[in-house]
């Protein structure tokens, strides 16, 4: 998997992937194709965004029975609902693992891969906000790693999915948390971040109540720390100065070398820029999207101010 940006081509980029263990823009070459894999922090990527559609960004296949992994669209084709095209959704089995516990059609690789152990989690953004999730096995570290929050822990391991989808509904509805948290909420946070204690504090809070809770349904939590990937350490530095992108990622072109990864939100330094802060952005609304790659493409200049002031 460990493959770099090509000086040049044209992709539909997949968003940013944790699967190798650290940060990768995950790119379908519109030529056909596998997906690249391509390592973007400490590298400089530089691109142009084609026209204002969105693409099909595939389908997840099961490798076997404990894996999944992402496939292109094979005709790249224009997105329609959910960002998939109608082919590719058709397909995607993985599509009904959301409501897997609560009845309905559930296909025979999609059953056992559910089978396996899954974990139940927390995870606290830097503005405090806190949401529950699962993960499987296999994916206990990326899934996290995905998410682009400052602290997390696994709460419990349960011996599949159904039981831990229970769990995590049971605990959403006592509890009152979230199970999703926007993207842009994320950068928002992540832009405003002065103080670790808030963050912590909430987690720490919202932890104990999830074990109080977990304790009166006669399960007990077995806490693990989550341990956050070196690649955002700057990001989770309150000090670190930053300052918004002022350009939206989404269209035109753009140049910048990338610091530090958290989720799908980057540090990055622009071309010519050494006197200004490095500026924050979320690489992940490049999702659906295609872009021509190219050492040529540069950000417009922007005037930053720091977020944190």
């Amino acid at each position: 998997m460990d493959q770099a940006l090509h000086a040049s081509g044209t992709y539909v980029c997949h968003g940013i992937t944790w699967a190798s263990g650290d940060p990768r823009l995950l790119l379908a070459p519109v030529t056909g194709g596998p997906l690249v894999y391509a390592p973007v922090t400490g590298r400089r990527l530089g691109y142009q965004v084609s026209g204002t559609g969105r693409w099909c960004t595939g389908r997840y296949r099961f490798a076997d029975r404990v894996r999944v992994e992402a496939v292109a669209c094979p005709e790249r084709a224009p997105a329609e609902a959910g960002g998939q095209c109608a082919a590719c959704a058709g397909r995607d089995d993985f599509r009904f693992a959301h409501r897997f516990h609560s009845g309905g059609h559930v296909p025979d690789a999609l059953a056992a891969y559910m089978a396996q152990p899954h974990w139940l989690y927390l995870a606290t953004f830097a503005d405090g906000t806190t949401k529950i999730g699962t993960a499987a096995e296999p994916r206990k570290r990326s899934r996290l790693d995905e998410q682009g929050a400052l602290i997390a822990t696994y709460l419990v391991r349960r011996p599949d999915g159904r039981a831990v989808r229970l769990l995590e509904d049971a605990l959403t509805r006592r509890l009152g948390l979230t199970q999703t948290v926007r993207a842009a909420a994320k950068l928002t946070a992540l832009a405003e971040l002065r103080d670790l204690a808030p963050a912590r504090a909430a987690h720490q809070q919202h932890l104990d109540r999830a074990t109080e809770a977990l304790s009166g349904r006669n399960v007990p939590a077995t806490p693990e720390p989550w341990t956050p990937p070196d690649e955002g350490d700057l990001l989770r530095t309150p000090e670190t100065g930053r300052a918004l992108y002022p350009h939206d990622p989404r269209t035109g072109e753009h140049g910048l070398t990338v610091l530090s990864c958290l989720g799908s939100q980057v540090l990055a330094t622009l071309d010519g820029d050494c006197e200004q802060l490095p500026h924050l952005l979320d690489l992940g609304t490049l999702k659906g999207r295609r872009i021509l790659l190219g050492a040529q493409f540069s950000s417009p200049p922007a005037a930053g101010q720091s977020a944190l002031f």
